[in-house]
């Protein structure tokens, strides 16, 4: 499965009776397909996900996928630290039609590598659809090392792993040791050009809401030769990214898009909403891009 190189991590939009915002959602799809995203990952962290019940879950990628329309891949994710649960959401999402499923690494339980071993298996063979694994210890705790990973890159369905270790060590070696076809993407915006000199395949991205084209360029220049073009790009975005992580994704990001014209409305609680230093300071870096 080829999922592209520039995958957005979509926000979830709210109006204001706190309910998802389907038209919203609707807008906010034509804009970032016009904007460089070539893959869209829905309901994952910076959609908000730890707030979203099960029956949201489901109906926003049911929305997402007919809005989207195989335009892109959509990716869902439905990875927990409760197996089953992730293997019922899974399979859920698989039936709506979804090209894909994330799974990040079991948060709060601290499961040994084994456990993560067992846990990622078990779900991707419960479902037909490519996994992507997800490796993110800053919010989990608990990481994926070399040899799990290499393990589970020999399932047949697990075919990609969305890398925000910020370990260069690692992920150079996970390029060098998996298969050729598996992929790896950059769960860190500011990491995408290191990444894709080791051979990293392209990058899920909070930040492409506001410099998807940019990313989108940045990788064609790198794959053209152009190195120092596409190391401008990076070093010029850099701040952007900074910012819009200023705050608790995606707090900043939902600012931004609002003052572009967009209106995915509040984050829910317990994020709460940017203060006027905050916003000021977002305004200062992103304001170019509005």
């Amino acid at each position: 499965m080829d999922f592209n190189q520039v995958l957005t991590a979509m926000v979830t939009p709210f109006n204001d009776q706190d309910e998802i915002n389907y038209d919203e959602t609707k807008r906010l799809i034509d804009y970032l397909l016009a904007n460089g995203t070539e893959g869209i990952v829905a309901v994952g962290t910076t959609g908000e996900s730890p707030t979203l019940s099960h029956e949201e879950k489901l109906s926003f990628l049911k929305y997402v996928v007919k809005q989207v329309n195989g335009r892109v891949p959509v990716i869902a994710g439905t990875g927990s630290n409760n197996t089953k649960q992730s293997i019922q959401l899974s399979q859920e999402a698989e039936a709506l039609g979804v090209d894909g499923v994330m799974l990040v690494t079991p948060y709060y339980n601290k499961p040994s590598q084994e456990g993560m071993y067992q846990h990622f298996k078990t779900i991707a063979e419960s479902v037909s659809v490519p996994v992507m694994l997800y490796n993110i210890p800053g919010r989990t705790v608990v990481r994926l090392e070399l040899d799990t990973v290499l393990r589970l890159a020999e399932v047949d369905n697990i075919v990609a792993i969305k890398e925000a270790t910020g370990d260069l060590d690692l992920i150079s070696q996970i390029i060098k040791e998996t298969p050729e076809d598996f992929a790896v993407y950059s769960g860190d915006d500011n990491l995408l050009l290191p990444i894709l000199s080791l051979g990293g395949t392209g990058i899920v991205s909070v930040a492409s809401h506001m410099v998807g084209n940019e990313m989108n360029q940045m990788i064609q220049l790198f794959k053209s030769g152009k190195n120092e073009q596409a190391t401008k790009i990076q070093q010029d975005i850099a701040p952007v990214i900074k910012a819009l992580f200023s705050a608790p994704n995606p707090t900043a990001v939902k600012y931004a898009l609002a003052k572009k014209g967009l209106n995915p409305g509040h984050v829910r609680l317990p994020l709460v909403a940017l203060s006027d230093s905050e916003k000021a300071h977002v305004d200062n870096i992103v304001g170019s891009y509005y």
